[in-house]
């Protein structure tokens, strides 16, 4: 689809720089329980169970039973993942540049005041205690699926979902999935630097351990080792979706609001905190740009995205577009109420720290970012789009000037949905 100049015009007319407003937790809950196995929609239920029956036959391998030693050690095969392709191809990740990059980033993490830590604990406490049991299995699922991209098939929409599952166990989707996967960039080096205590490490807290009854189902609670700060799964879960929105804009925004969606999964498990996830935004949509900027790593993308699109449109039996429309009842990523959530994973009620109001200067190449759901925009059009969507300055993270800044305030979901439905 392309737009106009006067549609962007009118899209830039209604949009405006975003204060984010307090969404009731309870709000919240009810938002997410449509994107668990507990969902009313029969469509949509079907195609997490289809989801988490891939996931663990791809732990279990060969082995007759799912043990958790097989679990630790399990990542995608060479049925899955075109490692090969990817490793011949030459392409250097320059991961550590991109981890200094990220701690950089994130530096004004250490200037926040103890009372919004404070804070930052009570909200992950109150998720945590209070989600329901669809919520628990779906946070499940998505920690023990990280080395694997079932959890993103939710996000898809029952036709085009269970077109993604039956292609990617059949290894048609092989450079993507290498691909995606090897484009995280690890958290450790951010972690090492912040060493920020986990929330059910703090001193008197409530945390509330969540046992594994979804995919290992021995009941051992799960539980995370090293630093919070930053989350590395939501690092991971963002990373996918938003490289898997680039290579199928038809479902842009369901994937967005899917990365999103695995970082609250996070704060139910009780292991990070929202600002963990929200700085793990952040990195991601930094790097997935620096990426996509890149005129080698561009080269890799776009036979991978080739692929990916004639597999699933194979698997169809349709243009894709036809077959990521699902209706509304049975597709809760399509939701307009995901606009709510995505704006409340920006900030979590977390108050705003600051009130002078600040310019959002919008980094070299960041525009790549809405080049496939908005192909019809300029660049300009894109940044300008960027800056008239944003999160209002002040919210924890958008310290600083330039990138320290732009990151956090940058809102993908309203962005695109503005220019698509001024």
């Amino acid at each position: 689809m392309r737009f106009s100049l006067s549609v962007l015009t009118c899209a830039l007319l209604v949009s405006h720089v975003v204060m984010a407003k307090d969404v009731p937790f309870s709000t919240v809950s009810t938002i997410v329980a449509q994107t668990t196995p507990a969902s009313d929609s029969p469509a949509y239920v079907q195609l997490e169970s289809q989801s988490l029956l891939g996931l663990r036959n791809a732990l279990k391998g060969d082995a007759s039973t799912l043990t958790r030693d097989q679990l630790e050690q399990a990542k995608q095969g060479p049925q899955l993942a075109d490692t090969a392709w990817l490793k011949a191809s030459g392409y250097d990740f320059a991961y550590k540049t991109s981890q200094q990059v990220g701690i950089e980033l994130l530096e004004s993490f250490n200037t926040l005041p103890e009372s919004l830590k404070t804070q930052n604990l009570a909200t992950v406490t109150r998720i945590n205690r209070d989600a329901t049991q669809g919520e628990r299995d779906q946070a499940l699922a998505d920690a023990e699926g990280i080395n694997h991209l079932y959890f993103l098939a939710d996000a898809l929409g029952p036709t085009l979902g269970h077109a993604f599952l039956t292609a990617y166990d059949k290894g048609e989707l092989s450079k993507a999935a290498a691909l995606i996967k090897a484009s995280e960039v690890s958290t450790s080096a951010a972690k090492k630097h912040f060493s920020y205590p986990r929330p059910f490490l703090q001193p008197g807290n409530t945390i509330h351990p969540v046992p594994d009854s979804v995919v290992i189902k021995d009941n051992k609670p799960y539980s995370a080792d090293g630093g919070a700060f930053p989350s590395g799964h939501t690092n991971t879960g963002y990373t996918d979706a938003l490289l898997l929105a680039e290579m199928i804009p038809e479902r842009f925004v369901p994937l967005v609001d899917r990365g999103a969606r695995y970082g609250y999964s996070r704060i139910i498990l009780g292991v990070h905190y929202p600002l963990d996830v929200m700085a793990s935004r952040m990195l991601a949509e930094r790097n997935v740009a620096h990426y996509l900027n890149d005129a080698d790593y561009r080269q890799r993308f776009e036979q991978a995205k080739t692929e990916l699109r004639n597999a699933l449109e194979k698997e169809c039996g349709m243009s894709l577009r036809q077959c990521a429309q699902s209706p509304r009842k049975d597709d809760p990523y399509r939701s307009p109420s995901m606009k709510t959530f995505y704006q409340f994973t920006m900030t979590y009620n977390l108050p705003r720290i600051a009130v002078t109001a600040a310019k959002v200067t919008v980094p070299e190449g960041a525009e790549v970012l809405l080049e496939a759901p908005l192909p019809g925009l300029s660049a300009a059009q894109r940044r300008n789009l960027m800056v008239k969507t944003a999160l209002e300055n002040g919210y924890a993270l958008s310290a600083g000037q330039g990138e320290q800044n732009f990151w956090q305030r940058l809102n993908l979901h309203d962005a695109v949905t503005a220019a698509q439905h001024p």
